[in-house]
């Protein structure tokens, strides 16, 4: 999957459970783009380090994919702030 292919609605949000969702719902919208993007590199640092979410890692291709994302939001960040 190229990079520049990833969006948040279609690639990203469905990652997160609605679970997932009601359990962080007290720090952040996990089915926000803005919250999500605002946080995200502290998801990041949470999924890859297999702490969340709480029952049980996402497998390793979730990780490398909210990577690809946040490492294109980041770099898009300066020129614009489309939906990715």
């Amino acid at each position: 999957m190229a990079v520049h292919q990833l969006r948040f609605a279609r690639n990203i949000r469905p990652l997160f459970r609605d679970r997932d969702i009601r359990s962080m719902q007290s720090a952040f919208d996990l089915a926000s783009y803005e919250d999500v993007r605002t946080h995200a590199e502290a998801i990041y640092a949470a999924v890859a380090a297999g702490q969340m979410p709480c029952d049980g890692p996402w497998a390793e291709e979730d990780v490398r994919r909210f990577l690809s994302w946040l490492d294109t939001a980041h770099s898009l960040s300066a020129h614009s702030t489309p939906e990715l």
